[in-house]
């Protein structure tokens, strides 16, 4: 998760699992409080856009320090697979910041954890894994959940409300088809995956400033280091610190443990923006937190 893909596969579990337990916590902190410095740099002059770009770009900067000593090598998979992994990953991470910079923080998180909802479904399309009769009451349970917080009285009918809701259910959307393409590339090692999703984000945010004609950003000397710094240092750490905790834990494990990720998002929007959960987003995350978890410990048997 640090960019927002799926970075590990569970490896031996050590004596001690305080490390890896304080590492997902570090990761998953991290992952919901880093919406302020982001909405900090955009006071300063910073659009999204650029901020993402710079973030990432300063993240790449650190891999070759990260892959001394390892493989990079990406020749075993296919084109094709590396290509949509890219874009998947880069559309992840550009809509999740979009949506945490333009919409309320835990709605945002809670829209983009129906993601292990879409990995269930894109498991069948892609991996052919069978839908159980699990499986299928978990995506009743989230959808229902995403009903309930969608729900426009208006339309009479689930919808999202804004840019961010759309920004934030399509940032899990693609987190989920990343994460099914990462177990499909299990000959590519880690960090090249990783590298491959970094490269994607630079990518899907320099197109988007393009697109979109975004002006040059008008934020001074400041905020610019501070967003390069951000992604060198928060970035890295907060991927290390998610791919140390999944390696050395059962995956139900670390799923459960990563989303703290919602209530350090949660407590820091009460204090730092003022922001309140309705009805609607205590029930409606409700469920999809617990289909969450439950479409977790289904992939982790299967």
């Amino acid at each position: 998760m640090g960019s927002r893909d799926s970075i590990g596969q569970v490896a031996v579990r050590p004596q001690s699992v305080a490390g890896p337990v304080a590492g997902l916590l570090l990761g998953a902190t991290l992952w919901g409080v880093i919406w302020y410095p982001l909405r900090l740099l955009e006071q300063a002059g910073l659009a999204g856009l650029w901020t993402t770009l710079i973030l990432y770009l300063a993240a790449l900067a650190v891999v070759p320090a990260l892959s001394w000593g390892r493989s990079l090598d990406w020749s075993g998979a296919g084109r094709g697979s590396l290509l949509v992994l890219a874009l998947a990953s880069g559309w992840c991470n550009v809509a999740f910041i979009l949506a945490v910079l333009d919409g309320a923080v835990v709605r945002v998180l809670l829209l983009f954890y129906l993601s292990p909802v879409w990995a269930v479904l894109l498991g069948r399309v892609i991996l052919g894994e069978r839908l159980t009769v699990i499986a299928l009451a978990t995506l009743a349970l989230a959808l229902s959940g995403a009903a309930i917080m969608l729900w426009d009285p208006a339309l009479g009918a689930p919808w999202p409300r804004d840019r961010a809701d759309w920004l934030a259910a399509s940032s899990g959307f693609a987190f989920a088809l990343g994460n099914v393409l990462v177990r499909r590339l299990q000959d590519v090692p880690l960090l090249a995956k990783t590298a491959i999703a970094w490269t994607g984000v630079v990518a899907v945010s320099a197109l988007g400033l393009v697109l979109l004609g975004v002006p040059l950003p008008q934020a001074g000397a400041a905020p610019l280091l501070g967003a390069a710094a951000l992604g060198a240092l928060g970035i890295t750490v907060m991927t290390l610190a998610v791919l140390y905790g999944v390696t050395h834990l059962p995956v139900q494990r670390s799923a459960v443990i990563l989303l703290f990720e919602i209530v350090a998002g949660a407590l820091s929007a009460y204090w730092l923006a003022g922001e309140v959960l309705g009805a609607a987003e205590w029930v409606g995350g409700a469920l999809i937190v617990t289909a969450s978890w439950l479409a977790t410990r289904r992939g982790s048997r299967a």
